[in-house]
């Protein structure tokens, strides 16, 4: 069944839409993040172009990031505390965001600054995270201490000033680091459709040591409300949401999301964090390999609409 993107300006096939919306709900569910960093590219694959792909995201993230934000409620795994301290970075961030969002659109260099971003950024996570989880596995198959984060653990962040008591999550640091982390992932949901935990959640393990049972759920927390500030943004002064393609992608994010929470609770956290740099890498490379493969037509003529 073919439908119409009025935004998009193209049809696409929607089982297909529902299908990518399903298992991209469910990834994000089972790693905490919003499911961004996978579907926009995937978006982009189909021919979306990157600008809409970017701005549409933002509306299967939140959905998907509530249903996950509830189910991590119910279990009295988020730190509110810190997720107020992050998202006051996050709000800031994704202000910046657009506004660089709409430089780049302006000169017509924002579908290329996109691909790179994801290039770069998800292939140095992933293979950051892919060597601290191969030494971890190996230190629990050895019976020696994991690598992953440590509550209470003294670092140069003992250092700064601004210092607040986190309880849920057992830490008296600065929040300084915090903000300044939401500030970064608040710009990367705005000018990459994401958002943001595969940065989120390596930052809150092994910079904030925050403990693991508490990261998804703080994550999911923040990811709502600066992802929704950024789909809003991107839907006025950019004109980048095509709202049906975004409530295809709900529909499949929303329930995905619920099965991948429960799927998560039987992995342990160190094949959680396996899993997850392996599909960073993934994406990583296949998105490098489009950057730097000539298309089949290299010359192209289009439309150029007032929203582009």
């Amino acid at each position: 069944m073919q439908i119409y993107l009025p935004i998009a300006e193209m049809p696409i096939n929607v089982l297909s839409i529902l299908v990518m919306g399903l298992t991209v709900g469910f990834l994000s569910g089972m790693f905490g993040i919003g499911g961004g960093f996978l579907m926009t590219p995937l978006l982009i694959f189909i021919g979306i172009p990157p600008a809409i792909a970017v701005g549409t995201q933002s509306i299967q993230v939140v959905a998907s990031s509530v249903t996950g934000a509830l189910a991590h409620f119910g279990r009295k795994s988020i730190d509110f505390k810190m997720g107020g301290v992050l998202l006051v970075g996050g709000i800031a961030g994704s202000l910046s965001g657009i506004v660089v969002f709409k430089a780049l659109a302006k000169i017509g260099q924002i579908d290329l600054v996109i691909s790179i971003i994801y290039v770069v950024f998800l292939s140095v996570i992933g293979g950051l995270m892919m060597v601290e989880s191969v030494k971890a596995i190996r230190a629990a198959r050895a019976g020696g201490a994991s690598s992953g984060s440590r509550a209470g653990h003294h670092s140069w962040l003992h250092g700064l000033p601004f210092k607040m008591r986190f309880r849920r999550s057992k830490l008296y640091i600065s929040i300084i680091p915090p903000i300044m982390v939401g500030y970064f992932v608040g710009m990367l949901s705005a000018i990459m459709g994401v958002g943001g935990g595969f940065i989120m959640i390596p930052a809150m393990i092994y910079l904030l040591r925050m403990p693991t049972n508490v990261v998804i759920g703080t994550s999911f927390f923040q990811i709502v409300f600066v992802t929704a500030l950024t789909g809003i943004l991107h839907s006025v002064e950019n004109q980048a949401v095509d709202v049906v393609l975004g409530m295809l992608l709900v529909i499949g994010g929303v329930i995905g999301a619920q099965y991948g929470v429960r799927a998560a609770e039987r992995l342990p956290a160190e094949q959680l964090r396996a899993l997850l740099a392996a599909l960073l890498l993934l994406i990583g490379l296949r998105l490098g390999y489009d950057l730097f493969t000539p298309p089949s037509d290299v010359f192209s003529i289009s439309d150029v609409s007032p929203h582009s």
